[in-house]
């Protein structure tokens, strides 16, 4: 049960509200639970931020950044009260450091770490976060959403307001609304303009 896991996708699979559901099962029976989520989208000084999934679900959630120290904090908010279980969202942000950190909650403190993010970005690259968790999660779990086609999305487009794929930028960027998931063909297809 102290396992590192990851669940991993494209945009809109539902990560959000697959996580948001698990930890509300644990609450439901008194299991206390630790909420993250990524500081991209928080003021620079605050502490907390909130996960939310497109179908209106939320929950209040601590926020890691570069320099957050995910196991002195987990540590530290153990001691105190009781904890069952660590849930991680946009865990492609986390660096390589914090996936070990995670995986020493699971090992030395005997928790189950649940991390739930993207696999690759809009270039078809890895996410640094990504790649070590693919490197040494225990569990590797897909969340599968759909492309326009009706088959599996597996990519992940940035696009511009006219629809036309954005192929050049930073890897991170906060925009709603400028995602889409697609099939490999057809990210293909849109973003390196190869057809077959």
């Amino acid at each position: 049960m102290s396992k590192l896991y990851f669940t991993y996708s494209a945009m809109n699979a539902g990560k959000s509200a697959i996580l948001l559901q698990a930890a509300y099962n644990y609450g439901e029976r008194g299991m206390s639970v630790m909420l993250w989520t990524s500081g991209h989208h928080g003021s620079e000084n605050a502490e907390t931020g909130k996960i939310e999934s497109r179908i209106g679900l939320e929950a209040e959630a601590h926020l890691f950044r570069s320099e957050t120290d995910l196991y002195s904090a987990i540590s530290k908010r153990a001691e105190n009260a009781p904890l069952h279980a660590i849930f991680v969202d946009e865990a492609q942000f986390l660096n390589e450091d914090q996936v070990w950190q995670l995986a020493r909650v699971g090992d030395e403190m005997r928790l189950p770490v649940l991390c739930y993010g993207l696999r690759t970005d809009f270039q078809g690259e890895l996410f640094e976060g990504a790649a070590a968790l693919l490197a040494i999660a225990d569990d590797l779990r897909e969340a599968r959403t759909i492309c326009h086609c009706g088959r599996k999305a597996t990519m992940t487009a940035r696009l511009d307001e006219n629809g036309n794929a954005i192929r050049e930028g930073d890897q991170v960027s906060v925009a709603k609304g400028i995602y889409v998931s697609l099939c490999r063909q057809h990210w293909n297809e849109k973003v390196r303009g190869v057809t077959g």
